[in-house]
């Protein structure tokens, strides 16, 4: 019989690659018109801008990205950053950071070796890794469909699909947020769902401006900046994009995004105001596109590891069942790629 992944995120695209893989025929149910899920790369002007509106990076000490492009015979898009190093904005300078003190500003517990190996990237953009995973699926696996209820059966599982019919399958990955999955889970053990309902996610607002190059007068080094919590300023950090990675502007063009706090009205004109007056701009912006997402960035509160294992111990004694994703085992994107693998070796081995 076949095996649900609910999700198409990126742990859930590599769940069903993982699946399928092994031989196992596999349905993909995913409610959004796109697959990818936060990650998204717009790539306007015939490819001579790329601009990411999720996760535009992953460290290069986490191989399980990069050992996926390599599977999927990307690899040789993967780059490295070209940039080094980082500011901090105290409302009135930017002043260096030095390395790992920016991962430490932003509350990431990340070792300073592994910021030193820098980040990598993929040449035309994060959705690189979405479109070789879809490509490499069978066709018709890939299904627009919400689920509203799972039901244990003999066989596995009937899944209730949002408009009134439903699916029988003999085991299921759910690669959805935390709160999703719980929703799904409620009418399996409540005992199983009431931990996942208490991750919180952060959410994330970001503006991508571009740029002529003489439009900016201050001079632009590193990778972006960081506001220190006192400046008390609307822009929360700024990459510079195309210093960090080739390729992503035209030759004499700079692109910029801004990291905003959450809600702020008028996010364009706002982010556009704030990096003018600290970047020392002239002029109006090329374009900007805005990106948001109420639910970017799961928040793990101390003892998150031991309730997760609480919750997979009780899914074992169900028919085949897997997590898997950012609201689980790491919010990089590395890490949701390990995730789904693993959430499909778990699968397969009962």
């Amino acid at each position: 019989m076949t095996i649900a992944v609910v999700g198409a995120g990126i742990a859930g695209l590599t769940a069903a690659w993982e699946l399928q893989r092994a031989g196992t025929d596999v349905l993909i149910l995913e409610q959004e018109q796109r697959p990818g899920g936060v990650i998204v790369t717009e790539r306007p002007d015939g490819g001579r801008w790329v601009v990411e509106g999720g996760p535009d990076s992953w460290l290069a000490s986490d191989p399980d990205l990069t050992a996926l492009a390599g599977d999927l015979g990307i690899a040789d898009r993967v780059i490295g950053q070209r940039a080094r190093g980082a500011f901090v904005w105290d409302g009135g300078a930017l002043s260096p950071l030095g390395e790992g003190e920016a991962a430490a500003l932003l509350g990431y517990d990340v070792r300073t070796s592994d910021v030193q190996a820098g980040f990598q990237s993929f040449r035309t953009g994060m959705a690189d890794i979405i479109e070789a995973l879809v490509a490499a699926l069978r066709p018709q696996t890939l299904r627009r469909a919400g689920i509203s209820a799972a039901r244990p059966t003999a066989q596995g599982y009937r899944l209730s699909v949002t408009g009134g019919s439903a699916i029988d399958v003999a085991g299921m990955v759910i690669a959805l947020p935390a709160p999703a999955a719980a929703r799904l889970l409620l009418g399996l053990d409540v005992a199983a769902a009431r931990p996942l309902q208490a991750v919180t996610y952060l959410p994330s607002l970001s503006v991508s401006l571009a740029y002529r190059r003489e439009q900016i007068g201050a001079r632009l080094e590193g990778t972006g900046f960081l506001t220190t919590p006192g400046a008390s300023d609307a822009v929360r950090a700024c990459t510079f994009g195309s210093l960090k990675f080739e390729g992503r502007s035209p030759e004499g063009h700079l692109l910029l995004r801004a990291f905003l706090a959450w809600g702020e009205g008028e996010a364009r004109s706002l982010a556009h105001a704030r990096l003018a007056s600290i970047l020392k701009i002239s002029g109006e912006p090329l374009w900007a596109r805005v990106f948001h997402w109420p639910r970017g960035i799961p928040v793990y509160t101390p003892g998150h590891a031991r309730r997760l294992e609480a919750v997979r111990e009780r899914l074992a004694a169900f028919p085949p069942v897997a997590l898997c994703g950012a609201g689980y085992d790491g919010p990089g994107v590395s890490q949701c790629v390990r995730s789904g693998r693993q959430a499909a070796r778990e699968v397969l081995r009962r």
